[in-house]
């Protein structure tokens, strides 16, 4: 029998075992991914492996809520992952069930990606999560313009 040739796995793109656990579980998939400047996250449904994007959230958005101009760069910060769980947990009409989608970003506690979910959770978002690999408050909430942000989120 023929291997089948993985040409996302071979280019570090995919984890075909990790997509197939995923997928098994009918669940909504909150997917975090990184750039360069920004994160992007999105709510997806799986069905017959054909994935569904019913939101989208990147960070690029806080700009619109009162983010400063001049801290654009800064768009990758904890403030601004949480800030974007937050905005796509407000997004999300449905109380259904989400697991989290990191794809191949390295599972660290404290990162961005799970100041994105204490922020999806904080937000309306169904979703498990420990609290213990969250980032502190203190550390998320560090800029000074954060609660005025949060503030014009939650309206």
């Amino acid at each position: 029998m023929k291997k089948l040739d993985k040409k996302r796995r071979r280019e570090g793109k995919t984890n075909y075992h990790k997509r197939l656990t995923l997928l098994k579980s009918k669940y909504l998939r909150l997917v975090v991914r990184k750039t360069n400047k920004y994160l992007i996250l999105q709510i997806v449904e799986s069905k017959r492996s054909q994935d569904k994007v019913l939101i989208t959230v990147s960070t690029k958005e806080l700009l619109k809520y009162g983010w400063p101009k001049e801290k654009a760069g800064s768009l990758k910060s904890l403030g601004a992952a949480y800030l974007a769980g937050l905005l796509i947990g407000k997004k999300s009409s449905e109380n259904s069930m989400a697991i989290l989608d990191i794809g191949l970003i390295p599972n660290t506690k404290g990162s961005r990606v799970y100041a994105a979910v204490n922020g999806f959770s904080d937000g309306g978002g169904n979703i498990k999560h420990n609290d213990k690999i969250a980032p502190a408050q203190e550390k998320i909430k560090r800029e000074e313009f954060f609660n005025k942000v949060k503030e014009e989120i939650l309206k």
